[in-house]
């Protein structure tokens, strides 16, 4: 697995050994990160001076790759102690340190927040319905900005309910797993599926 493109194109990331962690195919997230930034849901790349967060961030590919591709600044979260460990390492490595937070915490229960993030990835394990339930808590806690692009990654299958202020943009399927394109506040603009 490996930075795809920015200031780190090329960098290899860890993964913790065993199946504490599904990390995204590099194909996919790549193809993600290709629609982000081509003025689709903003007027300049929505990774460009963003502030992120990953949640359910295993690795950190998601949020790396925004910090990688100018990102202002990203805050992980991940309550599995090895994980993090992990995911510590891969920022450092990367001399990300200084732009980079990680909350060690269950993304069902998270603390306050110091400011709100205008660009979300969420990434629950697979089939265990988190999304949803993970969404809600966050926006409680003030975690999401008004208008903030919340990308969901789910099982191609998995049923997923949008929750009560968020809007549907668009969903698009890669192999197995399903990106689903969410705004947080306002209505949607449109729904599409490729």
């Amino acid at each position: 697995m490996r930075v795809i493109a920015g200031k780190h194109r090329g960098r290899k990331l860890e993964a913790p050994p065993g199946d504490l962690v599904r990390p995204t195919a590099d194909r996919a997230r790549e193809a993600l990160f290709d629609i982000l930034g081509h003025g689709r849901f903003a007027e300049q790349a929505v990774y460009q001076d963003a502030q992120v967060l990953d949640v359910f961030a295993g690795t950190g590919a998601f949020g790396l790759e925004a910090l990688s591709r100018g990102a202002r600044f990203a805050t992980f979260m991940e309550k599995d102690k090895t994980v993090r460990a992990v995911l510590s390492a891969n920022v450092a490595k990367l001399g990300e340190t200084a732009h980079a937070a990680i909350v060690a915490t269950d993304a069902l229960k998270p603390p306050r927040p110091n400011g709100p993030c205008n660009l979300v990835f969420l990434d629950p394990p697979y089939g265990e319905d988190l999304a949803s339930p993970a969404l809600k808590a966050l926006a409680t806690a003030g975690w999401i900005a008004e208008g903030a692009l919340v990308i969901v990654e789910v099982a191609a299958r998995d049923v997923f309910a949008v929750p009560e202020a968020f809007s549907m943009l668009e969903e698009r399927k890669y192999g197995a797993a399903r990106f689903i394109f969410l705004r947080y506040g306002g209505s949607g603009e449109h729904v599409r599926v490729n």
